[in-house]
């Protein structure tokens, strides 16, 4: 099913993600099959498809919020253990299409909150707050103000959370995860529900932090953002990769227009195959996000 024609990177390009075979099962259903991605450093790829085409699943499958069924995900030559903190440790973060701001937390705080991975004292030291903890502390915090002018929310710092406008609490969202110092950066739908000045400002934000070595992977449903945007692309269909490559390559590919446009193509599942997988991812991230201490994993 998969056509593969993506752009060979330079010689001297390390691989920063590479994701082999992935498959996300629910029961007898597959939510996302055998799919191959690779991520080098300084590239921005993009990953589409309708919805229901399994990108999100996969992205938790890329993060440790899902365990795959069968496959393995690689950062920079390690595999990825199955625990959420533990791949943004190992230098993976993300960013949600919901967006998970601790509302009633200032700027600032929500920004520290994303430092603790990369932050070395422990529990007693934290009780006594000795000069060792107070040097953490105040590093964490000039960091923290670094990224908040970074995104252009210094002025904010002391502002709720809750109380900013949807498009500088996707900004936020992005600032707490560049906290935790990534190597690579995956962005679920960064522009969604944003205005056209909006959706340009996080296009220079992105191409800001590539700039800065970050590598990215971003889903995103605004064509011409992601192809304005991606050195790659690929094409998610029902969970399987459908095609990858440049930006002409993938609209010019006439079975991603078939797919974005509803109509079949040959192996297409059924109607009733694609409600069933979309129920099943919908009733896993149900029971994650009911499951006590899961929120700390993310």
């Amino acid at each position: 099913m998969t056509t593969d024609t993506t752009t060979q990177a330079p010689a001297s390009s390390e691989v920063v993600l590479d994701a082999r075979g992935v498959t996300m099962r629910f029961g007898g259903l597959t939510a996302v099959r055998n799919v191959d991605l690779t991520v080098n450093s300084g590239e921005i790829v993009g990953l589409i498809g309708p919805n229901g085409a399994g990108k999100t699943t996969f992205f938790n499958c890329l993060t440790g919020l899902y365990i795959p069924t069968e496959g393995e995900v690689r950062y920079k030559g390690t595999v990825l253990p199955p625990k959420s903190f533990k791949v943004t440790a190992a230098g993976v973060a993300r960013t949600f299409q919901n967006i998970r701001l601790f509302a009633n937390m200032t700027v600032l705080e929500n920004v520290l909150v994303g430092r603790h991975t990369r932050t070395k004292e422990g529990l007693w030291s934290a009780l006594v707050r000795g000069p060792g903890f107070k040097r953490a502390e105040k590093a964490s915090e000039e960091r923290a103000m670094e990224l908040l002018e970074f995104i252009g929310l210094a002025h904010k710092r002391d502002h709720l959370a809750r109380n900013l406008p949807y498009g500088e609490q996707r900004k936020l969202e992005i600032a707490r995860a560049l906290a935790s110092e990534p190597g690579l950066l995956l962005l679920d739908e960064p522009t969604a529900g944003m205005n056209p000045q909006e959706t340009r400002a996080t296009e220079e934000l992105v191409f800001a932090i590539r700039d800065q070595g970050i590598a990215v992977l971003v889903i995103e449903h605004d064509m011409r953002f992601i192809f304005n945007l991606c050195d790659r692309v690929a094409v998610l269909v029902q969970g399987e990769k459908l095609v990858e490559g440049d930006s002409a390559t993938v609209q010019g590919d006439e079975r991603v227009v078939a797919a974005y446009l509803g109509e079949p193509f040959e192996g297409a599942p059924g109607a009733e195959e694609i409600a069933e997988v979309a129920a099943a991812e919908a009733n896993a991230d149900t029971t994650k996000d009911a499951a006590p201490g899961k929120e700390t994993d993310r």
